[in-house]
Parts: C-alpha cells; sequence; structure tokens
C-alpha cells in the first residue's frame, strides 16, 4: 500500500485533514513531523473543521498545548517544538492521550518517551522544486485502528 500523497496548496492540505477527521475517535493520536512551515498547523486547521470545532485553530507553539472543546469531540493540538530541551514529562500528556479526545503532537519526537503504543503518524515534506505549497505527506500507522484509517483515507 502507498503510504503516501501529495498536495499542491494549502487547501489541500485543509481539505486531507478534514476527510481524516471523520475517522477520528476519542484518545486517538495524531504526530505531525516534519520542517518549519510544512503545513502542519494547516493540516489541524482542516482537521478541526472536519470535527465541527467553529474556533479558529491557531499554532500551539508558545502555550504547548491548545484545547478546543466545541466539535464532535475535543481536540487537544500540542505543539512539542519548545520541549527540545526538556521534554513533555510535567505537561501531564499521558492524561489528554487517555482522555476524551483527539490529540495532535505537533513534533512529536521531542516527546518521544511520552507517546503511547498506538499512534498515527504524518510526515510533511516540503518540495518547494514543484512550487511554494507543494508536500508529500507520508503516513506511519501503529496499531490495526490507524492502519484502517490509512487505508479508507488513501483509498487503498
Amino acid at each position: 500500500m502507498n503510504n503516501t500523497i501529495t498536495v499542491k496548496s494549502a487547501t489541500e492540505t485543509m481539505a486531507l485533514g478534514e476527510r481524516l477527521a471523520k475517522y477520528l475517535i476519542p484518545q486517538d493520536l495524531i504526530l505531525l513531523d516534519g520542517d518549519l512551515g510544512a503545513g502542519k498547523t494547516t493540516f489541524t486547521k482542516g482537521l478541526a473543521k472536519g470535527l465541527g470545532i467553529q474556533r479558529p485553530v491557531k499554532s500551539p507553539t508558545f502555550t504547548i498545548i491548545r484545547e478546543y472543546q466545541d466539535g464532535r469531540i475535543p481536540l487537544y493540538h500540542m505543539d512539542a517544538y519548545r520541549l527540545e530541551e526538556g521534554g513533555g514529562d510535567d505537561l501531564g500528556l499521558e492524561e489528554y492521550f487517555n482522555g476524551d479526545g483527539v490529540n495532535v503532537v505537533e513534533w512529536s519526537k521531542f516527546v518521544s518517551t511520552e507517546i503511547p503504543d498506538n499512534y498515527l503518524r504524518i510526515i510533511f515534506k516540503r518540495d518547494d522544486s514543484q512550487g511554494d505549497n507543494v508536500r508529500t505527506l507520508s503516513f506511519q500507522a501503529e496499531g490495526s485502528h490507524f492502519q484502517k484509517m490509512i487505508s479508507e483515507l488513501l483509498g487503498d
């Protein structure tokens, strides 16, 4: 199964996030990794829209965790970039991961010791040679729930 997809605009990135949202259930964990400006927060905006969240989604870089409660299920959007030096031991991530919402973690490598065994990782790669907003997204599923989700999302 080909677990990659190429998007050519921010609109396509958001639409993919919106499509993924319909498969999500509480305690799902989505890890978004890639360079700065690769589309991780843009993807999360689409995911939030797909969950029915009306509030604007902002990057949680400085707050680390933003909570959105007004959708079909809550969305917990986390950005671990600023935890590069210290990790996420004191953030209570386990409570979020075992809670009532969907968890999206950007820059997951900085909290890798906190990550449960089952998750969906999406790696964003910029391809500036193809245009300003062209991205290749690679999907890696850990657990049968996420493997099924990728299969349905990517139509294989």
